[in-house]
Formats: C-alpha cells, sequence, structure tokens
C-alpha cells in the first residue's frame, strides 16, 4: 500500500515500531509518502505530528526538515538525506545513515556506518563495528562494543572501544579528543599538525619528526607545534602516532610494532572495508525490502481487482471468477506441500470454496497443471 500525508515542511514524525527493515529518505518533496504492507502498516496524524508503526518492512519518504523519533527496528535501516533531528532508541540490525544533521542512538546490535553530519553524532552503546566519517560537530561513543574508524570529525571526539581504533584526524585549536581502547590505538595527522598528547599505553610508538624516541615509555605527554589540541589515548594493547597517510595499509614497516608481534598490516583499511561491508549489506536488504513492500501492494491491488474471484494458497494464485480456470500461474520448482492441500480442504470445510473448485484445484496440485 502507497500512502501520501501532507504534514508541512517541517513534521515530527514518530515511528513507533518496525518489525522488519526500514528505508527512511529526505526528499524535496512537501509530503509524507509510505510504502508498505496494508495489512502490516498504521499511521495517524494530528497536524504537523505523525505516528507510523509497521509489523513488516517499511519504506518512508519524508520532507528533508522533518525531524524523526524512531523508538524500535527489528531489523536493518538505512537514513540518509534528514536535515531535521533523528533520535532512535534500538535496532536489531545494521544501521547505515548518510547525509543528515544531528543523530542521538541509544542501542544499535549490529554494525554502525555514519558518513556525512552537519551537527553532533552521540551513540549509547554499540554492539558491533562502527565507522564515522565527515562530522561537522562533536562525536561521544559512550561504549563500542568491537572495532572503531573514525575520519575528519571536526568537532570534539570522546569514546569508549573494547577493541581496535584507527583515528584519522586534522586537530582543531581547543578541541579535545578522548578515546579509551582495549587494544590498539592508530592516530594518524598532518605533518603540521598542533596538539598536546597525552598517552598510555602497554607500547608507545611516535613516529613524528622531531619527537624523540622512547621504546620502554607507557605513559608520555608530547606536545605537536603549539599543542592548541588536546588528545588524550588510553589503550589496553599499543598505541601508534604518526603523519604517514597511509599507515593504516603499511603500519608494520613502522616502529617496533612487528617486532612485539601486533599485526597492524592493512589496519585502518580493515576496520572500514568491515563496516563498509555490512553497510552494503544492510543496503541490499533494505533495497530488497523496498522490493518486498512494492510487490506486496501490488499482490493486495491484484486481490482488490479480483475480489471473492482471486484465491491465494502457499505459492499458488488462482482465478476463481466466472471466466477463471484454477490453475496456477506456473509450478514452483518446490514440491506441493501438505500445508497447501491442506489449506485447500480448510477452505472447502469452511465453505469459501465449493467442493467442484476444491476437486480441481487439489487435482491441479497434483498435477503442476
Amino acid at each position: 500500500m502507497s500512502k501520501t500525508i501532507s504534514a508541512g515542511r517541517t513534521p515530527k514524525i514518530f515511528i513507533e515500531s518496525i518489525g522488519g527493515d526500514l528505508s527512511l529518505v529526505g526528499w524535496e518533496g512537501d509530503d509524507i509518502l509510505l510504502k508498505g504492507d496494508e495489512d502490516e502498516m498504521r499511521f495517524s496524524q494530528d497536524g504537523e505530528q505523525v505516528k507510523v508503526s509497521c509489523d513488516d518492512d517499511l519504506s518512508l519518504r519524508v520532507p528533508k526538515a522533518a525531524s524523526v523519533f524512531i523508538k524500535n527496528i527489528g531489523g536493518d535501516a538505512s537514513i540518509r538525506g534528514i536535515m531535521g533531528s533523528i533520535e532512535l532508541k534500538e535496532i536489531g540490525g545494521d544501521l547505515s545513515i548518510r547525509d543528515v544533521n544531528s543523530v542521538m542512538i541509544d542501542t544499535i546490535s549490529s554494525d554502525f556506518s555514519l558518513r556525512g553530519a552537519k551537527g553532533d553524532l552521540s551513540v549509547k552503546n554499540a554492539h558491533s563495528d562502527v565507522s564515522i566519517r565527515d562530522v561537522d560537530g562533536s562525536v561521544t561513543l559512550d561504549s563500542v562494543a568491537d572495532d572503531l574508524a573514525l575520519r575528519d570529525v571536526r568537532g570534539n571526539v570522546s569514546a569508549n572501544v573494547a577493541e581496535d581504533v584507527v583515528f584519522y584526524l586534522n586537530p582543531q585549536a581547543g578541541n579535545v579528543y578522548s578515546i579509551n581502547s582495549g587494544d590498539d590505538i592508530l592516530l594518524v595527522m598532518p605533518p603540521k599538525a598542533n596538539a598536546t598528547l597525552t598517552l598510555n599505553a602497554d607500547e608507545i610508538d611516535v613516529e613524528w619528526k622531531g619527537v624523540e624516541r622512547d621504546e620502554d615509555a607507557t605513559s608520555r605527554i608530547v606536545t605537536l607545534g603549539d599543542g592548541s589540541a588536546m588528545i588524550t589515548l588510553t589503550a589496553g594493547g599499543d598505541i601508534r602516532v604518526t603523519n604517514q597517510s597511509d599507515a593504516g595499509e603499511t603500519a608494520e614497516d613502522f616502529g617496533n610494532f612487528a617486532g612485539i608481534g601486533a599485526d597492524w598490516s592493512g589496519f585502518g583499511e580493515r576496520i572500514s572495508r568491515q563496516v563498509e561491508q555490512a553497510t552494503q549489506r544492510a543496503q541490499r536488504k533494505v533495497e530488497e525490502a523496498t522490493r518486498r513492500i512494492e510487490q506486496k501492494t501490488r499482490d493486495a491491488e491484484r486481490r482488490s481487482r479480483h475480489g471473492k474471484g482471486f484465491l491465494e494458497v502457499g505459492r499458488w494464485n488462482w482465478d476463481l471468477s466466472s471466466k477463471g480456470v484454477p490453475m496456477p500461474p506456473r509450478p514452483p520448482s518446490a514440491p506441493v506441500s501438505d500445508e497447501e492441500r491442506m489449506s485447500i480442504l480448510k477452505m472447502l470445510q469452511d465453505k469459501k470454496i465449493t467442493a467442484e473448485e476444491a476437486e480441481k484445484l487439489l487435482a491441479s496440485l497434483e498435477g503442476g497443471s
């Protein structure tokens, strides 16, 4: 079913629950367009406030300036082009966000990828890998269960990460960056970066012109340039600081990391690639969900046109109108199931079809024609 709702250019959209996947896109139109199964979708409107829920997959197109509050998503989600605020309480699958303003998230159960945010990003709990890129505001990550990749964040950063972190940073004067990692941290900055580094780890390697190496140190304070940005890194494993832009691919060539057995090969690219692959999987799932939604809509329209003369049993569709012949359009590759036979007998028992129609349908099933 497709439904169009007019709620102004800055609507407030409350999504109570999505049982399947969600596709949410901001567009230039003034209307809200919903696509989903008619039997699974519910919505209501009070002025510029619109409430939506769906037990299956849902596709939403909303004005770009809309503000969105989402309580729960059971599957995966793709969100892009929303310039109002976005608040998400919980999602069970992968989450991909592109080209938005500010985002607040409570819990992500799978992989999370964000690229392009004009405002701040806040995440309380991320239970898998996280990839974040191109954020104008600040980033706060209370808990990341796996790896974290950060790049081009122009505001402050605060993150607690269970495993590895790769951080490409152009530090801004007066900004504060604080990262706690259960494993290794790789920090890559421009050669003329201005920052005061406070580093704590099992091994610390600062590969930087003018900075003396101290291979035995587990705690260091290093000033680069005028030291105007404050960076604090604490790692359960090793910390490596470098101005080599390809360090994520060739980190094993620097310092003594090869000697201590740390595998830095493709470190940054590996994390980003893992999350991007997960994001692509999520995108494919959402695209497939959208196709299923459209197919269900077409099926519903077809059933409406046929009325009582149209019958669907399992994978089979029959036209039982006066001109129709009870034959499936084509036999499926899988064998006919007992459930499909029982469905026909049950409809006969409930007097939804006649004995003659039941006999023809059963013959059609048995013969595949």
